[in-house]
């Protein structure tokens, strides 16, 4: 028992996959000027290979009501990110997105099994434990489709709605910017178009400096410190059974460059667009399911509590059996990114409360007029 429970996480440990996100600094931007998206492959925090240009079938950029295609010399690399070089334009709302070809991957069912349980994909685990298909090898299709909105100046413009028409994608129901933090944002994901019901959508953020939380369980303070106002920051891994723990102090998993292969084949595996990857530090199990775990209701919506200042982060993957020769599955992953901040109203309050705290200015006031009242009558009464 205990080797199966050690070998369950190596399995998630060194054959886990890569998530896909176009991730920025910061989503708020001047009109005009020169800017930068990063393609990660890896993590939200570190992407661990460059996405070579003839596996992106499109990449978008849709602003100002004009959608402009890129050309291959606008493209970069730098530390494993790929980079995308623009100029902003007008005020307004932007969207951008990219979309990737398929490839297919071969997996034994014990990494397959681990890789649904460390990437979340939890109905097709369950279907195969109800359906006895545990000990089934699997040859996955997958592809991987991204998106970011982010706010040019302060004029709110349309563009947010818009739909690029990937297999899988995530569509807001109102404007990220008209919302704050402690607001409640409604997206809808679409499959072939249509909206896509009872899918597991996992939402999280990555807190930004002086950030806000209306976490009812983090504290914060307005002190002159960096520190962001949540510790929901603290890489929180949820999982299936409701149980939660910290990897806040352990070490970061990182990855190596190289390709790796699975035990008993001469398969090569990669969720990433590129390269094969492996975890270099195998005894440690992380997830990819942090953050609120949803689920799409009747017309493909989910509810996200924005609950803190920071970059927010949307992943899904969709994942059904396939009839294809030589297919066992097909999965299409889908992530949004966009940034989130207080109003403007929060800081005013915020700044009123500060000041009441300790003892109110008034009680000044009225003290110094009776230490005045009582000198007056003290020196009156000696002449």
């Amino acid at each position: 028992m205990m080797r199966k429970k050690i070998f369950a996480l190596l399995c998630i440990a060194v054959f886990c996959s890569h998530d896909m996100y176009l991730k920025m600094d910061t989503y708020f931007l001047k009109p005009n000027e020169k800017s930068k998206i990063q393609l990660f492959n890896g993590t939200f925090d570190k992407s661990e290979n460059i996405i070579d240009r003839d596996r992106m079938i499109d990449v978008s950029l849709v602003g100002n009501g004009k959608l402009t295609k890129f050309d291959e010399n606008q493209w970069s690399e730098k530390d494993s990110i790929t980079l995308l070089t623009f100029k902003t334009g007008n005020e307004g709302t932007w969207v951008a997105g990219v979309s990737t070809k398929s490839r297919d991957f071969k997996m034994t069912a014990d990494k397959f099994n681990a890789y649904l349980e460390h990437d979340g994909v939890l109905d097709m685990l369950a279907q195969r434990k109800a359906n006895n298909t545990l000990e089934q090898d699997a040859v996955e299709r997958y592809s991987k489709h991204v998106k970011a909105i982010f706010q040019v100046g302060e004029q709110k413009s349309d563009d947010w709605n818009t739909v690029l028409g990937y297999p899988i994608e995530f569509v807001p129901m109102q404007n990220p910017y008209d919302l704050h933090t402690g607001d409640k944002l409604q997206v809808k994901l679409l499959r072939d178009g249509q909206p896509l019901v009872n899918q597991l959508v996992y939402a999280d953020f990555k807190a930004q400096k002086n950030g806000h939380s209306h976490n009812n369980t983090a504290e914060h303070s307005h002190d002159l410190s960096d520190e962001s106002h949540s510790h929901s920051s603290e890489k929180e891994h949820s999982h299936a059974n409701g149980e939660s723990h910290s990897h806040a102090n352990e070490k970061e998993l990182t990855h190596e460059n190289e390709a790796h292969q699975h035990a008993k084949t001469d398969e090569t595996h990669s969720h990433s667009v590129d390269k094969e990857h492996a975890h270099k530090d195998a005894d440690e199990n992380h997830t990819h399911t942090t953050g609120q775990k949803l689920r799409t209701n009747s017309q493909g919506i989910v509810d996200v509590n924005l609950t803190n200042d920071g970059i927010w982060f949307l992943r899904t993957i969709h994942l059904v059996n396939s009839e294809e020769d030589n297919l066992t599955h097909e999965s299409n992953w889908a992530t949004l990114t966009f940034e989130t901040k207080h109003s403007h109203a929060d800081s005013e309050v915020a700044a009123h409360v500060h000041e009441d705290e300790g003892i109110p200015s008034y009680f000044f006031w009225i003290f110094s007029i009776i230490v005045i009242a009582i000198l007056f009558f003290w020196f009156n009464r000696k002449k």
